[in-house]
């Protein structure tokens, strides 16, 4: 009887405490989330992907596992929207400008000059700003979970360096499929073209546009040196991208398994900006040892490309709406001291 009852006591004492681990097992379901990115696996984009999900195997005790499909395999940035949209499609890493389409806040993003350098960036997107703007995904069937870094982006071209305004003029210039930077770059005298990134290696190769803009950092990952000759170091636009997930799939989530990848988005999120600013010094000195011509816009250029784009600024902020543009104002104000 004794020993019945030592079983029994024992039994009861190891189901009292794997039952603390049985609620926390149910929070986290076998799971498979396919995670699209356009760059390729060697990139700082694939590699901070790689680090999410490193954190969410890690996180949900193997769990719910991160297929990451890289090089634009699921299609281009606006085509893996909407897989998430109708939920066909888990979660991806892209462009915030192309969003602009789905959500017009995303708009802000695209203001031309708008950081002066990213510590600025940091502090608006990481906070009540940029998650207001990311909040507003939510009703267009996205969930926003972080800004990660794409960059400063800069000119290149086969015609000709860009020192001033002028030389602008006429090139053949591929941009994002967002009408910011259509208009932008039309008010600056060049030729805008729209077209899927990509698309953009061929139609370089093929002369079908002369140049394009992006960071360094992509520009030597997707070996554009290759078919370029300029870089004009512009800074144009900071160019941030974002982590997204399906809603439709996300509100089938436990708050633990909505944790985990809200938290491995910002851990990566980190890795991820530490890794490209280091990569983009050492990108512009390579991108200059593969025989790339690189040239700095002068700062008085720089103003006059901005006065040229006031028109646009002023659209902008119609645009996303005129309490943003002034919260964003300020808040930048308040970063820069008042100066």
């Amino acid at each position: 009887m004794s020993m019945l009852r030592r079983t029994l006591l024992a039994t009861a004492a190891v189901a009292a405490l794997a039952a603390p681990f049985a609620s926390l097992a149910q929070d986290f379901k076998p799971r498979l989330i396919r995670f699209g990115y356009g760059l390729n696996e060697q990139s700082n984009q694939g590699r901070a992907v790689k680090v999410f999900a490193e954190a969410v195997e890690k996180a949900s005790g193997g769990k719910m596992k991160v297929r990451a499909i890289g090089a634009a395999a699921l299609g281009p940035d606006t085509q893996m929207q909407q897989a998430l949209i109708g939920g066909a499609q888990e979660m991806m890493v892209g462009s915030t400008a192309t969003l602009v389409g789905i959500s017009k806040e995303m708009a802000l993003w695209d203001t031309p000059f708008l950081f002066n350098n990213a510590k600025e960036a940091d502090a608006v997107l990481d906070g009540p700003i940029g998650q207001k703007v990311m909040d507003k995904l939510q009703d267009k069937g996205l969930v926003g979970l972080a800004y990660w870094e794409n960059g400063f982006r800069n000119l290149t071209n086969t015609k000709r360096p860009v020192t001033k305004l002028e030389d602008l003029d006429g090139i053949k210039l591929r941009v994002m499929q967002n009408n910011v930077y259509l208009d932008s770059f039309k008010l600056l005298g060049a030729n805008a073209v729209p077209l899927p990134f990509s698309e953009l290696f061929s139609a370089l190769e093929t002369k079908t546009v002369d140049g394009q803009e992006n960071p360094y950092n992509t520009i030597l990952s997707s070996k554009f040196y290759e078919v370029q000759k300029y870089l004009s170091v512009t800074n144009h636009v900071y160019s941030p991208w974002i982590v997204t997930v399906s809603k439709k799939w996300w509100d089938g989530l436990s708050k633990d398994e909505q944790k985990v990848l809200l938290d491995a988005a910002r851990s990566a999120r980190d890795f991820e900006r530490k890794d490209t600013r280091d990569e983009a010094a050492k990108a512009l000195a390579e991108l200059k040892a593969k025989g790339m011509q690189i040239n700095e816009l002068p700062a008085t250029e720089s103003a006059r490309m901005r006065e040229k784009l006031a028109s646009v600024n002023t659209a902008i902020a119609a645009n996303v709406g005129a309490e943003l543009w002034s919260e964003t104002q300020a808040a930048l104000g308040k970063l820069r001291g008042g100066k």
